[in-house]
């Protein structure tokens, strides 16, 4: 298999960070299978938000296709406060789209989403951050100490070759990574979730060099974190 086709090789790279993923049996104890089904997706968001914030989006992601996209359904509050945050949210994004380059960054709802290709931060089947690529996540630091009221959780990615198994590890080890680098740099560990979602959310055609790619990549959400939307 060709560098240009697998983004994975079965070793590990770098050191392998913990994972974390608060609160989730809590959520699905009160969003079972059963009890959500006659609910809307924002709706599902709302209890899953109420229960956890950010840090269950995969749940509400395999309802959207996107665990960050999630993440942010879940802490929509509305109103208000709403409003109060969404505003804040214009200005980091902004912000964040001038003084990231190479991520793509974009509000969603009442929160942010910064999606960086996996080839800008990590080398071939690494999970460390590059030296050249370090930057980024510094100014992205910087910018949620300037915010310091929201959490955020950070999804890796894979495309669909190799195994499943490799790729879930792979997208794993580098959200932690990514995780672990922003908590180096002063953001508070109680504001991060890192999860892998593996090669199970593409946004292209894994058929394609040009999908792969793509679908090789980190996310993070930005929400407002639970005492903001619930003063």
């Amino acid at each position: 298999m060709s560098k240009a086709r697998a983004d994975r090789r079965p070793r590990v790279t770098g050191r392998t960070p913990r994972i974390t993923w608060r609160a989730a049996g809590t959520a699905v104890l009160v969003c079972s299978v059963t009890a959500c089904a006659s609910l809307s997706r924002k709706q599902q968001g709302a209890i899953i938000g109420a229960t956890a914030g950010g840090g269950v989006g995969g749940i509400i992601g395999n309802q959207t296709g996107s665990t960050t996209r999630g993440a942010i359904i879940g802490a929509v509050v509305g109103g208000t406060i709403g409003a109060v945050i969404g505003h804040q949210m214009d200005q980091q994004a902004k912000e964040l789209q001038q003084n990231i380059p190479g991520a793509t960054v974009a509000r969603v709802g009442e929160g942010i989403t910064v999606t960086f290709a996996s080839g800008l931060l990590y080398d071939f089947d690494s999970d460390v951050v590059r030296t050249d690529a370090a930057d980024n996540l510094r100014r992205l630091a910087a910018s949620l100490s300037k915010y310091p009221k929201t959490d955020l959780l950070i999804v890796g990615h894979t495309d669909a070759v190799g195994t499943s198994d490799y790729n879930q590890q792979l997208s794993e080890r580098r959200a932690a990574a990514a995780s672990n680098f922003l908590a180096a740099q002063g953001v508070h560990g109680d504001r991060l979730r890192a999860v892998g979602r593996g090669e199970t959310e593409p946004i292209a055609d894994n058929n394609t060099e040009t999908g792969r790619q793509l679908n090789r990549r980190v996310e993070i959400a930005i929400v407002a974190n639970a005492a903001v939307r619930n003063p």
